[in-house]
């Protein structure tokens, strides 16, 4: 979560109580309570494995009893979540975000990721592991807290332990912080029409502001449109605030009741003016010894403004590896013209580049809007002699978009290579000032490399003058040094720590259907990080390249980025906050989507129902249950053979089904895959429709469909289900084909598909793409490939299974696709970005057939994303590592905002 919202996705969550394998009670019990707090909360879980649904515990299960507490807490806070979702969509801010971003002058907090804060005014502290009790919990640095139901924390600026039994997780509410309430329900469809309120957590100055941002859950265009009800809320000198800045939502809702906590004294008397008039209430004043006043009785209109007053915060370690492959030894290091010297230290690189290796300055041209430079290889130094020999020369243009953001770009002047086809928000004329600029840039030489520093500090935010840069056709490799040893985003892969362990640490990118693992390149690409400067600055980063790559982390500190094709396209926003660095870095990529409020709410889902009863039976469960529960799924098995818009015999009943549970403030979500089958016996319009518009991907010489295998099954066969998956695959599966969805056509096509579907069969309110890395059960074509340049390029990246090349759970690189003005590209090139491309075409599908906001979630994302998915962070493991993992990746793709 934590690498999400670095990421720009902010509607993220992982898969309560694990994808895979079973469950145990005490496991699905403590994620089921750190769950309930995931931007996107969903229970999911596999075929063959035991029940996880919260209700099958039985109902006087300690995991009923906590997964109520805290959803129920949830449905309470929904409020504030939503206006954090507002934050993000309008101002680009984290809806989920690490302590860091609050309290970034202390360096203590850039550790932290046991622990995540919901904006700026909520902390939660989850049981992530089996034995974690007491919990030792890092407390450090936070002005004042107070426990959820009021009581003051009696500690600051130290590390603490809580006792936390089965059924409790730590809620904090930060002081200085105004949390919007509304009493909940058993769905969002009727908690809605429940009373508000507000908790208000004073600091030590007796002070406190916060938001609310409300409207009718659903439209669209409600922001744009002022369709809505913003507040902003501040306490001062014992006086509430409430001013309606904007109220334009017709409703009759009241604010009923505030709890005040850090109240330091009694107090007996409440006023509450509007329009400078005292107005008549009939309010109850309650005041405990925990510190915490509460009013109760109000009846104050939402979208009215009024103020309520009461009457009382080591030189081996500046080596650039020459020889990033496995088998390094002093020949083929001296073949590179490198140098080979053994270490004693662990990791360190024997082969690395002398230091004069790289290109030289040839001619440099600066303006008020930028810098140009030409540079060239020097033909007399060192080649890389078995990779491709280097593009020279090349051009380096710096662009000063605006005074807090800048472009910098390298490429092959003299031939037109690759870029990636995704639009960034980039003034079309240079917006920043000299006088104004937060950064300064200046060209290094001998070897060529950029300096950026920032001008308040000095700090130098970027240096490549570093041994090692290096361009050809299909390696492009560059390094730099960083301000600080504290970084943070790079994925989507797993693991431990958000900081990233700068101890020699590879990653890899390059969208795959991979389940998490460490340092493993999986479903999604994000080339983004931010950094902490030492003195409490920050700054991000984008490499703006969709070919394979891994990059290296190094204790120097450096980063090294080594990219198998395009160009090198650099964006760097200057903070100077974490906070500010993901806004500015959201105002580049687009603002995450806003979602729809009951997608808000708590989502069930499994792959394994076996027909409409087993949906039906646990929806009933559910409601017996009492548990709060917003949104059911249907996985692929409603699908007749797993093909995408057909039903299957054992879900007839599931179109009523979805119309009773819609009818009942229910939502429904179905699941959706690229990958359409092509072998049937009778009409299977989604595939015979798609051939003659003329959508799918082909070979690179014309001469047919590239043919994969997914799910579909063939028509008319039994599966042997006794036979390995592999066998299964071969003996069984279908041939199928990939929609080219940067087509304008192909787009088309998909809205027709979804419509007829929706229109026959299932009215579904949301959708889940899946398997759009995209993903497919042969490598490369059911024929195997036919360039093995392009599968097997010259430099293999550091990716799961490299040694079975690019074409490894996926289609061949050699595959020709199109961009939407007709451009032919290879799928070497693009293939990152085959997620990015199935998801606006979705989102623009479903808004425009439903007529509402919707949610659509996707497997596979990349920058941009946000502006039109969320996301889950995929097939997890029934594990308590998951657990915490899943925060990390919550806090990742809030920063990368899906």
């Amino acid at each position: 979560m934590l690498e999400f919202s670095l990421f720009g996705i902010p509607y993220i969550g992982a898969d309560i109580c694990g994808f895979f394998d079973d469950t145990t009670e005490d496991l699905c019990r403590r994620w089921m309570q750190v769950g309930a707090f995931y931007p996107f909360s969903r229970n999911h879980n596999a075929e063959n494995y035991k029940p996880q649904d919260p209700a099958s515990f039985g109902a006087d299960s300690l995991l009923v009893k906590t997964s109520k507490h805290y959803l129920n807490i949830r449905y309470t806070l929904l409020p504030y979540l939503y206006t954090l979702f507002y934050k993000a969509h309008t101002k680009g801010e984290t809806v989920v975000r690490p302590l860091l971003h609050e309290f970034y002058s202390e360096i203590e907090t850039w550790d932290i990721d046991n622990q995540f804060m919901w904006g700026p005014g909520l902390l939660i502290t989850p049981i992530l592991n089996p034995k974690a009790i007491p919990l030792a919990n890092k407390t450090k640095s936070l002005l004042s807290l107070f426990l959820l139901q009021g009581a003051t924390a009696p500690w600051r600026k130290k590390y603490i332990s809580m006792y936390l039994p089965a059924d409790k997780i730590g809620l904090h509410v930060r002081g200085g912080y105004i949390l919007p309430t509304q009493k909940p329900d058993r769905t969002t469809f009727y908690s809605r029409k429940n009373p508000l309120g507000l908790i208000i957590a004073l600091d030590e100055s007796q002070s406190a502001k916060g938001e609310l941002y409300w409207d009718d859950g659903e439209s669209r265009g409600t922001v744009a449109s002022s369709t809505h009800i913003l507040y902003e809320f501040s306490v001062s000198s014992n006086i509430l605030h409430m001013t309606a800045t904007s109220a334009n939502y017709p409703n009759n809702l009241t604010f009923q009741e505030i709890k005040i906590y850090g109240v330091q004294q009694d107090s007996n008397q409440v006023i509450i003016m509007k329009g400078g008039v005292v107005e008549p209430s009939n309010y109850t004043v309650r005041y405990d010894n925990n510190k915490v006043l509460h009013v109760t009785g109000l009846q104050l209109a939402l979208g009215e403004s009024y103020s309520v007053e009461w009457n009382q915060i080591n030189n081996e370690f500046e080596r650039f590896d020459c020889h990033p492959e496995p088998n390094a030894d002093e020949t083929k290091c001296a073949s590179r013209g490198c140098i080979w010297k053994p270490s004693s230290i662990s990791k360190v690189p024997y082969c690395y580049f002398p230091s004069d290796y790289g290109y030289r300055v040839e001619k440099e041209q600066s303006t008020s809007s930028g810098i140009t430079v030409d540079i060239y290889k020097d033909p007399t130094s060192s080649q890389y002699r078995n990779l491709l020999p280097h593009i020279s020369p090349l051009r380096v243009e710096v662009k000063y978009h605006e005074n807090n953001m800048l472009q910098f770009k390298i490429y092959d002047p003299k031939n037109k290579r690759y870029e990636v086809p995704v639009q960034l928000n980039i003034p079309s004329n240079t917006a920043s000032t000299e006088a104004q600029r937060l950064y300064e840039v200046v060209v290094k030489n001998n070897p060529f490399g950029l300096q950026i520093k920032r001008r308040s500090t000095g700090t130098i935010l970027w240096n490549s003058q570093v041994p090692g840069f290096y361009f050809s056709d299909m390696l492009i490799r560059v390094s730099t040094r960083l301000p600080s040893d504290y970084i943070y985003g790079l994925g989507e892969t797993e693991h431990n720590t958000f900081r990233h362990n700068m101890n020699y640490t590879s990653i890899g990118l390059f969208s795959k259907d991979q389940p998490p693992r460490e340092h493993t390149n999986s479903y999604g690409v994000h080339p983004f990080y931010m950094c902490m400067e030492n003195d409490g600055n920050s700054h991000g980063v984008l490499l703006l390249n969709s070919n394979a790559m891994d990059l290296k982390l190094q204790p120097t500190p450096a980063l090294t980025y080594q990219t198998i094709g395009g160009i090198l396209d650099f964006y760097m926003v200057l903070g100077p906050t974490p906070e500010l660095v993901v806004q500015e870095y959201t105002a580049l990529i687009g603002r995450p989507v806003m979602p729809a409020y009951w997608a808000l709410g708590f989502q069930l889902c499994r792959y394994g129902y076996k027909n409409d009863k087993e949906i039906s039976d646990l929806y009933d469960e559910m409601r017996r249950a009492q548990i709060p529960y917003d949104v059911q799924y249907a996985d692929i098995d409603y699908m007749e053979r797993q093909m995408d818009f057909t039903l299957s015999p054992n879900f007839t009943g599931l179109p009523l089904l979805v119309d009773k549970m819609r009818s009942e403030g229910m939502r429904f979500i179905i699941l959706l895959d690229p990958a359409i089958a092509g072998n049937e016996t009778k009409p299977y319009p989604a595939f015979t429709r798609g051939v003659e518009d003329d959508i799918f991907i082909k070979w690179d010489d014309g001469s047919g469909i590239v043919w994969g295998k997914v799910w579909p099954d063939l028509p008319n066969v039994v599966v042997d289900e006794s036979l390995d998956f592999d066998a299964q695959v071969q003996r069984f599966r279908a041939y199928t084909a990939f929609p080219d969805f940067f087509l304008n056509r192909t787009a088309i096509w998909w809205h027709r598909e979804i419509r007829d579907f929706r229109e026959k069969h299932i009215r579904f309110d949301g959708l889940w793409i899946d398997m759009n890395e995209p993903s497919s059960f042969v490598h490369g074509s059911v024929d195997g490939c036919r360039n093995t340049t392009l599968n097997y390029p010259p430099y293999m990246p550091n990716l799961e299974s490299a040694n079975m090349g690019l074409s490894h759970k996926t289609l061949c690189m050699e595959s020709q696709q199109h961009l939407p003005d007709g451009t032919p590209v290879k799928h070497y090139d693009v293939h990152s970005l085959y997620g990015w491309s199935h998801s606006k075409p979705t989102y623009d599908a479903l808004r425009a057939i439903t007529g509402e906001r919707g949610i659509v979630i996707s497997r596979s994302t990349y920058p941009t994303s946000g502006q039109w998915v969320g996301h889950w962070l995929g097939d997890n493991t029934a594990a308590w590592n998951q657990v915490d993992k899943s925060i990390i990746g919550k806090k990742r793709y809030n920063i990368t905002f899906i």
